[in-house]
């Protein structure tokens, strides 16, 4: 067996079995508490809380057969080895209830509950009121545990029939709700108080929580319960458009395709653009999680949150926390099944529309190159064909027919319904939560099978996560989270070229099968002078990319607190990653990167992370009007990165595949590279605020890099933010409309360190370093790259304001922000003087701008006793800028194909090429004949007037970053039942469909979208596309704006209809919940982009972090409409 699977097993095993001990290390201490007496001493609680203690102590469950309205608490005693029927006894006599124990269970009820189902009812009337003693208009009355219910009128009276001894429940946005014990009395006055629950949240930063009334930051969030309300396999799909200023494009639709992230726009030209994830205070890839697994995600937008990760925050930072173990012992299961469907296809040739365009350009080469054609430099396409009659004896393809007297193709092959299907996707977790005693622990497992629209393609995933955390003594607690996921993908090519799959289902011909009876493939030769696309089918069956992958993750904390308000945690995290990605290309095809002969190769990879932070906390009050955190830390990080490569040619069985790597006739060289870095941290954060109001947070980081210079490798990044409680000064304290105020601002620095480890070094090399001597060719080792011991940090500095807002008692609630991000010493591989022997040198080359205006509208528009409707816009607009460049502000022409550029006060990937004036008319032949031009051919404009068509009449066409994106979420609930409808949108952006220039602008030796039926003719000279001619005699590549797309859309995102059952019911079914769903995502798109999808892929996946190479679109793996069911069962 391959060396490399043999590991990989024995680490699956070790994994399992390590899984395995820590499950009966959990679940050992549980199934052996103690079953008699317990002891017990509580001062002052109420009687569910007495219970709960009780449950901790013994295996006794508790339920109730009715509600338990009793909340006084007035609850305390202390006994010392008692039963629990004789702890009840002595407590619920007092109460007027009783208990029936079966087994382990008990159920507490009230006494005598048949004398209460007969008692006669009565009216019941009162009024609700607000603290100020207003009456409350709206609010909903009703009887706890029945369907009695009423509203308040506009006087805020109510009127409705209850019994003595029932519940009365009143409700109202904004406001805490209220219960009233029914007594003798007929008549109630019902004050509520706000409802602070929403401001005093809490919110997780940067090594610590926060209030949300006292964040002084930009920070988003989402909850786990709102990430729930759409199925998706990774945390970037579920988190997509619900927070301001954060913009996630789908740009793929394959199973397992990342999302690009980018939070307040680009930081960065040529370093990484990616936001840094956190994942319980570790940093790891999001993409491997399990979204069922996350309690919350928080993102950190501004210089205040981000500045205390200094290099690593420039681009903002995304914090997740997962779920834990909790009090209750609970088993949860939730699952999602869901059919893929193709969303859209492409208007393509069919065979017929394929046979006449090939004589058009037959018959425009005539009159284009008369010379050409009389010399027989193109083939009459009726003469080719003869050659591939049913019966020819030429050894060609049988590809057409006789009939009435012409020729007919025998296959018409749609190669889009050949490719795609509807495919099945499925999602299962499963998680144990509880508390025994002292520690809480959690078990949470997961599958995903991820069946792709694109034959072959699909995603398995297997995860696991185990936490505990105990209790140790009141100044000590232990912490752990390890956690396992391995991935299993079959990804088909979306690569540039021509081996990319989805280009080979627009550009294949149809005319040719997908087999042969002989069983052999269809392939472009067998009809001849073709090019370009071939077999898709063939290139997926036969050329196999699957990749593995293998994530371990943990860490382990300890926490000692040493007085009231002062504690110290120590954690260290790890993140181990074992990659493999092999390929074959098998016998049977010759498809292999444009050359024949069957191929294997096997790139395996791993990486290791390693984290230790410690963080000191304080905490403390004085005066009753001061307030005080100040927090200490210290960090310090390692990576280290290892990648082989083996490649063989002449495999001489397709058995061997890449498992046996000497089975080739050819090894190729193999290679292999290691890279590594540290960075050691110091940092700081003081919190204050002044009587509940006044805020102010400073914060500064001292960051350490093995990456850069010896003379810039340690930069210190400092931010400050202030806030101001208005609301809660006395002119604006209990104010009736606004129920909230609080404006802010902050402004700081942070870094990126995203570069390559050794930039800053001359790097040795053996590429191009082999010499002959005597005869033979020796490798040699010489210098690889220039080395800049001057390279810096890339510094962001960042301005924000920004304002929270509540009206009525935050029915209506805004938050919104205005920010200014300045990122200078920008890094780039600049070029350099050919006489220095490189072509470019790793450098500080400039400055950017970004600037933009962020908010979060959310509102409740109706709320009745069984109807309910709110929603949530968000806003987020983005302007982007170029401020300096060196060596002059000169241009830079970036890849790909030199299609943007860098220009100062022009967006980050700018679209730069030429301006299409339609196409020569034939009364414009003399001008045209100025640019060495005919009637037919694209018009494209002289802009400097030059009487010359070259590169000094390109221009800035768009940019691919939009003006401004957001979404807009209405939430409706009737009883028990939901409907979530969500909607995306984009604008201001502009899609270069540079994949259109061999789809449509090339004709003759592949096939191609509709669209060129309607080109220019004499009889047609209004059309926007050239006259379609052989390739070989005209072919347009220049780059200019006929490929250029608005890329505005709205999106239909998603739709969901939910459904809980009732309490009561699941109680009979002695579950504690049950939820259904129904959605559907990626329902429509309004849009007047012609391609797949406007959220395009971009130019390479080998560039998607660089900023210039955004909606450029080759051709991605499509995107599909989705419809899911899923149950969320609760035990």
């Amino acid at each position: 067996m391959n060396p490399v699977n043999q590991r990989l097993r024995k680490d699956k095993q070790l994994c399992r079995k390590f899984f395995c001990l820590i499950a009966i290390l959990i679940i050992f201490p549980y199934v052996s508490f103690a079953q008699g007496e317990i002891s017990l001493s509580v001062e002052n609680v109420d009687l569910k809380t007495l219970l709960v203690e009780i449950e901790k102590k013994s295996d006794i469950r508790f339920t109730y057969l009715n509600q338990l309205s009793d909340t006084n608490k007035d609850i305390s005693l202390a006994v010392t080895n008692k039963t629990v029927e004789e702890i009840l006894n002595l407590v619920l006599s007092k109460k007027g209830m009783e208990f029936t124990r079966t087994g382990n269970t008990i159920a507490i009820q009230m006494r005598s509950p048949q004398n209460r189902q007969t008692a006669p009812t009565k009216k019941v009337t009162g009024i609700v009121t607000d603290s100020n003693g207003e009456p409350i208009i709206g609010a909903n009355v009703s009887v706890k545990g029945t369907t009695t219910g009423t509203i308040t009128d506009i006087d805020g009276h109510f009127s409705l029939e209850a019994i003595e001894g029932q519940t009365i429940l009143v409700s109202f946005i904004g406001y805490s709700s209220k219960e009233i014990d029914i007594t003798d009395k007929s008549s109630y006055q019902i004050s509520m108080s706000d409802d602070t629950q929403n401001l005093d949240e809490v919110v997780v930063i940067g090594y610590g929580t926060v209030r949300k009334k006292d964040l002084t930051g930009a920070v988003g969030s989402v909850k786990s319960e709102d990430m729930m309300q759409r199925p998706s396999t990774s945390i970037s799909q579920s988190i997509s458009g619900r927070i301001a200023g954060v913009n996630i494009s789908s740009n793929s639709g394959r199973p397992g395709g990342n999302q690009t992230i980018r939070i307040r726009g680009y930081s960065s030209i040529n370093a990484t653009n990616e936001p840094l994830y956190i994942i319980d205070g570790v940093p790891g890839d999001i993409n491997i999680l399990n979204p069922n697994d996350i309690e919350s995600v928080e993102v950190l937008k501004d210089a205040s949150s981000t500045a205390i990760y200094g290099t690593r925050g420039s681009n903002g930072v995304i914090v997740v926390t997962t779920k834990r173990g909790k009090n209750e012992i609970t088993v949860n299961y939730n699952t999602y099944l869901s059919l893929n469907t193709v969303a859209k296809k492409l208007d393509v040739l069919n065979a017929e529309q394929f046979l006449a365009v090939e004589d058009m350009i037959y018959a425009n080469a005539k009159k284009f190159d008369p010379n050409g054609f009389a010399s027989g430099k193109y083939i009459d396409p009726s003469v080719k064909r003869q050659d591939y009659l049913v019966g020819n004896t030429k050894g060609k393809r049988e590809l057409f027919k006789m009939e009435g007297g012409k020729l007919v193709p025998l296959y018409d092959i749609d190669w889009q319904d050949m490719l795609e299907r509807n495919s099945f996707s499925q999602i299962h977790n499963l998680s144990f939560t509880g508390s025994t005693g002292k520690t809480n622990y959690g078990v949470f497992l997961g599958y995903t099978n991820d069946q792709g629209i694109v034959k072959e393609s699909k995603l398995e995933r297997f995860s696991g996560r185990v936490t505990v955390d105990q209790t140790v003594s009141n100044w000590l607690k232990l912490g752990t989270t390890l956690s396992y996921s391995e991935v299993k993908e079959r990804r088909i090519d979306t690569r540039v070229g021509y081996n990319n799959v989805p280009r080979m289902m627009i550009e294949m011909i149809p005319i040719v099968p997908y087999k042969y009876d002989d069983g052999t493939y269809g392939r472009r030769e067998d009809y001849g002078g073709m090019e370009s696309a071939d077999n898709p089918l063939a290139q997926i069956n036969e050329n196999i990319t699957p990749y593995n992958s293998n994530i371990f993750m943990g860490n382990a904390y300890a926490k000692i607190t040493f007085m009231k308000g002062l504690d110290f945690t120590s954690t260290i995290g790890v993140n181990r990653t074992i990659n493999m990605n092999p390929y074959y290309n098998s016998t049977q095809s010759d498809i292999v990167n444009g050359v024949g002969g069957n191929q294997a190769s096997i790139t395996n990879n791993r990486s290791l992370q390693i984290l230790w932070s410690n963080i000191l906390n304080y905490n403390t009050i004085f005066n009753k009007m001061h307030s005080l955190n100040v927090m200490l830390g210290q960090e310090a990080q390692s990576y280290e990165y290892f990648q082989n490569v083996a490649t063989i040619d002449g495999i001489s069985d397709d058995y061997y595949q890449w498992y046996n790597m000497g089975a080739g006739s050819t090894l190729k060289a193999p290679s292999s590279n290691y890279t590594g870095d540290k960075m050691l941290s110091y940092f700081a954060r003081i919190n204050y605020s002044f009587k509940d109001r006044y805020l102010v947070t400073v914060t500064g980081r001292f960051d350490g890099s093995s990456k850069f210079g010896e003379d810039d490798r340690f930069a210190f990044f400092p931010s400050a933010a202030l806030g101001w409680r208005a609301s809660e000064e006395d002119f604006l304290k209990g104010n009736k409309v606004i129920s909230n105020l609080k404006p802010r601002v902050s402004y700081g620095f942070t870094g990126n360190s995203g570069i390559p480890t050794y930039g800053s070094m001359a790097n040795l090399s053996t590429s191009g370093m082999a010499y002959p001597f005597g005869g033979t060719r020796e490798n040699g080792i010489g210098v690889g790259s220039l080395a800049n011991p001057l390279l810096r940090w890339e510094k962001t500095g960042q301005f924000n304001v920004g304002l929270d807002l509540g009206f009525l008692n935050e029915r209506i609630s805004l938050s919104a922000d205005y920010y200014i991000k300045h990122t200078t010493d920008m890094l780039l591989n600049a070029p350099v003087p050919t006489t220095s022997g490189f072509r470019s040198i790793s450098t500080n080359i400039g400055n950017m701008r970004n600037s933009g205006f962020e908010f979060t509208l959310n509102t409740q528009n109706i709320q009745t006793k069984n109807f309910s409707w709110s929603s949530m816009l968000n806003f987020s607009s983005l302007k982007n800028k170029i401020t300096a460049l060196s060596q002059g502000d000169a241009d830079i022409i970036m890849a790909p194909n030199n299609l943007t550029i860098l220009r100062v006060g022009e967006s980050v990937g700018s679209f730069f090429g030429y301006i299409r004036d339609g196409v020569w008319g034939e009364n414009e032949a003399e001008q045209a004949a100025i640019y060495g031009k005919l009637p037919g051919d694209a018009k494209l404009r002289d802009v400097n007037n030059d009487k010359q068509i070259n590169e000094s009449d390109r221009v800035i066409l768009g940019k691919g970053i939009p003006d401004f994106y957001g979404t807009f979420t209405n939430t409706f609930k009737y009883k028990d039942f939901d409907l979530v409808i969500e909607l995306q949108y984009s604008c201001g952006s502009k899609i270069y469909w540079d994949g259109l220039g061999t789809c449509a602008m090339r004709q003759g030796i592949a096939n191609s979208l509709s669209m060129v039926l309607d080109t220019w003719t004499p009889e047609n000279q209004g059309a926007t596309l050239e006259q379609i001619r052989p390739s070989n005699a005209y072919y347009n590549s220049l780059k200019d704006d006929a490929r250029l797309y608005n890329g505005s859309f709205i999106r239909g995102k998603n739709i969901s209809l939910g459904y809980n059952l009732p309490s009561d019911i699941c109680k009979k079914l002695h579950l504690k919940a049950l939820r259904v769903t129904l959605s559907a995502q990626n329902i429509f798109v309004i849009s007047q982009y012609p391609g797949f999808d406007p959220e395009t892929t971009v130019y390479n996946t080998t560039t998607q972090n660089e900023a210039f190479a955004q909606n450029i679109e080759t051709f991605g793996y499509p995107k599909p409409r989705t419809f899911s069911f899923g149950a969320n069962i609760t035990f």
